[in-house]
């Protein structure tokens, strides 16, 4: 049994909360593709997310995990999976023409007595894609295929204590990361070196807490570029009367805490000091109203109330459940902190708060990953001052 980042019992837990909710759609079989689900589940991680892979979550027994042969050791090496219960196809499915992989998983399904099941399938799942759906259906004529989108992630928006730990220890590491970029950067820097930087920063982490690669590369967009709020770095250097923000996550065994803030070089023009101060008004907000009981929505009309005092309209979401995930997106597709969403804040929720401000021709962000407490506000698990940081 390799050393699984959980306990087993953490991830029995997992398992039965994934079984009641597929009792309550009423499915048989759940076919788990998203990367960060498979993971959630069986413990299973590796970079073999391009090709097609899954969990197979049956009534009884151990998940089945599926994927490539040559991913299968990757199997058996971090995750509780036994040898029976881990399932591959041949890598002459990979790329071909005339057939797919997820022909095999058909047939795999049907030789584990459930082609005529109900199946649930994830078909928002970035990696879950219309060929492989297409496969899957006609390979199956006698199962009922049901869109089971969501049904993994939500029971994964409340973390455990064991899970909240390894939330503080990625915390810790976007401090790091963020002391350390405005401790750095200068006019005149070249923003891939600054970001080499930050990067080593990440993955060295801090004490036992190593860094894992990130489920999104730093975002640095200055001047009228950081307008586009999912601009990377190129290797423009920094420069006088620009802001540029630095969006990052420190990232400890897959799971993130995303940290935003915003350095000025020079003297900021008073619109955007003006934004700043109301963005800050609008987090500290947020997060009062970020209590269990309340909704996502609350924290959203708290925040807005803020950005109308300077006449700041915001037509984006702020928010959104974060923590455990893979490329191309540390956030969960769950919770949206947005006035529309009525979902109830519970105790161990894990929400990147981010009212981002992109303007005309400028932009700034100012950010946080908070917790939902049992009682009283939520907690912000980074410690960087809440402010335009000024340098040159």
């Amino acid at each position: 049994m390799p050393a699984l980042p959980f306990s087993r019992s953490e991830y029995d837990r997992r398992l039965a909360l994934t079984r009641k909710a597929m009792d309550a759609a009423g499915l048989d079989v759940l076919v788990v593709t998203a990367p960060a689900g498979m993971n959630w589940l069986t413990g299973y991680d590796g970079w073999s997310f391009y090709v097609d892979q899954a969990v197979l979550v049956t009534p009884t027994g151990m998940p089945f995990w599926w994927g490539r042969l040559m991913d299968a050791n990757g199997a058996r090496r971090t995750s509780y999976i036994d040898e029976d219960h881990i399932i591959y196809y041949a890598d002459r499915y990979v790329q071909a023409a005339d057939c797919h992989p997820m022909d095999d998983l058909a047939d795999k399904i049907r030789e584990l007595g459930h082609g005529g099941n109900r199946i649930g399938v994830e078909m928002t799942a970035y990696y879950y894609s219309a060929a492989g759906h297409k496969a899957l259906v006609a390979g199956l004529p006698d199962a009922t295929i049901i869109d089971a989108s969501g049904l993994v992630d939500w029971q994964r928006v409340v973390k455990s204590d064991e899970e909240i730990a390894f939330m503080r220890k990625a915390a810790k590491i976007s401090d790091k990361v963020m002391s350390h970029a405005m401790e750095i950067a200068e006019p005149g820097m070249k923003k891939n070196r600054f970001v080499g930087e930050l990067m080593k920063a990440a993955i060295d982490g801090v004490d036992d807490a190593w860094g894992d690669y990130p489920a999104i590369m730093p975002l640095l967009p200055s001047g009228a570029d950081a307008s586009a709020p999912h601009l990377t770095w190129n290797s423009d250097e920094f420069r006088m009367g620009e802001a540029t923000f630095i969006e990052q996550a420190g990232c400890y065994r897959r799971y993130h805490a995303p940290l935003s803030r915003t350095v000025f070089f020079g003297t900021p023009p008073d619109h955007m000091k003006r934004a700043a101060d109301a963005a800050v008004a609008g987090l500290n907000a947020g997060i009062e109203a970020a209590k269990a009981g309340n909704r996502a929505g609350d924290i959203a009309a708290a925040m807005e109330r803020e950005l109308w005092k300077v006449g700041i309209e915001r037509p984006n979401r702020c928010g959104y459940a974060t923590g455990l995930a893979y490329p191309p997106d540390w956030g969960e597709h769950t919770v949206s902190i947005r006035t529309s969403d009525d979902t109830l804040l519970k105790p161990g929720m894990t929400l990147h708060f981010m009212p981002g401000l992109w303007m005309d021709d400028w932009g700034l962000e100012i950010t946080e990953t908070i917790l939902i407490k049992e009682n009283g506000p939520a907690e912000a698990l980074c410690n960087i001052e809440r402010k335009l940081f000024v340098k040159g």
